[in-house]
């Protein structure tokens, strides 16, 4: 080999010597702390920037229900009117989900309905016997909004029973008009009809059920017909009869005998008056005078007061000495309020 190329190949030797040399004191440890600092910084940086967050749809606000006035009703369907947020009308990715409780029991999901083009969308639900409550929300891409408030409605199919307390049956009402007391469902409409004059009166009961009706009757009897309607349109027809009597105070005469036989004197006889009130009730306590005139012997007059039940008795006897003819025997009742009355009925002396 020439000795030029001996040189050359010599010094390129002793060049990757040194570069071997160089590296393992020391060059492999720069180049290695270059590469971990490259390194340690680019995981800095991708810990430093934050994490995208899920973007999740809220819904903003809750609907509301239209509110009734009045709960309850005997149609067995009706319709839930559902006010949703102006910026969720029309919105095809939510809907409007309604809740029922039924009586004693949780909401539980009814139905899920579409959001309508305008605030308000009617959704017709079907109601089950007695307490039903409804409340809404709006569901959509896996969220719900706040439940509305309840709204109640009560499907009663029953028909309202009328209870007459007063007058009774067939009464002797002495007046213009009576007044009829009794009890219902609790805020019924009632219509009185009294079919004898075609008079007739309305009105209501309150919450407690109690009603008080006020209707013209007419001499006689008189036959009244009372419908009643219940809040859920339900409806019933009570008939009561009564009797419109002359308003004043009367009493009646009856004796246990009216003919006696003149050989039989002496004989014994009952006298009885009943006594009666302007509206036909006993008349308790009045005075009582009562007077037998028989032919042939002297006037005899005895006092006394009806009892509890109006009447007044009053025992005597026809004595020997009569004669055949004709006699009477009358009653007089006085009231210090009522004034008084007289009835007389004829008693008989025959041979």
């Amino acid at each position: 080999m020439p000795i030029i190329f001996r040189i050359a190949l010599s010094l390129a030797i002793i060049g990757l010597g040194a570069g071997i040399l160089y590296i393992g004191a020391g060059g492999l440890r720069t180049v290695a702390g270059t590469v971990g600092t490259t390194l340690t910084g680019f995981v800095d940086d991708v810990t430093a920037t934050p994490s995208p967050i899920p973007s999740v749809a809220v819904v903003s606000g809750a609907p509301s229900l239209q509110s009734v006035e009045e709960p309850y009703t005997n149609t067995p369907q009706v319709d839930l009117i559902v006010t949703v947020p102006s910026s969720m009308v029309g919105d095809a990715n939510h809907r409007i989900r309604v809740y029922l409780a039924l009586l004693n029991q949780k909401p539980s999901p009814l139905m899920e309905v579409p959001i309508g083009p305008t605030a308000k969308t009617a959704v017709p639900v079907e109601l089950t016997k007695g307490i039903n409550d409804f409340s809404v929300s709006i569901v959509g891409d896996g969220t719900e909004s706040e439940t509305s408030a309840m709204v109640r409605y009560v499907l009663d199919n029953a028909k309202p029973k009328v209870t007459i307390a007063s007058p009774k049956a067939n009464a002797l009402v002495n007046g213009k008009s009576v007044s009829i007391k009794g009890k219902v469902q609790a805020r019924s409409t009632l219509l009185a009809r009294n079919e004898t004059n075609g008079a007739t009166s309305a009105g209501s009961a309150g919450t407690d059920g109690q009603f008080t009706l006020s209707i013209p009757i007419a001499t006689g009897r008189n036959t009244i017909n009372i419908e009643a309607t219940d809040p859920a349109g339900n409806a019933s027809t009570t008939t009561l009869t009564v009797r419109r009597g002359n308003g004043k105070l009367t009493v009646s005469l009856s004796a246990s005998a009216y003919t006696v036989s003149r050989k039989a004197l002496p004989e014994g006889i009952r006298l009885t008056a009943t006594a009666t009130d302007p509206d036909g009730n006993p008349l308790k306590g009045a005075d009582v005078t009562f007077t037998l005139s028989i032919p042939g012997i002297h006037t005899i007059t005895q006092d006394t007061r009806t009892g509890s039940n109006g009447r007044a008795e009053w025992r005597t006897t026809i004595p020997k000495g009569a004669t055949v003819g004709q006699g009477s025997a009358t009653v007089l009742v006085s009231s210090d309020s009522l004034g008084s009355t007289q009835d007389y009925t004829v008693i008989t002396v025959v041979k």
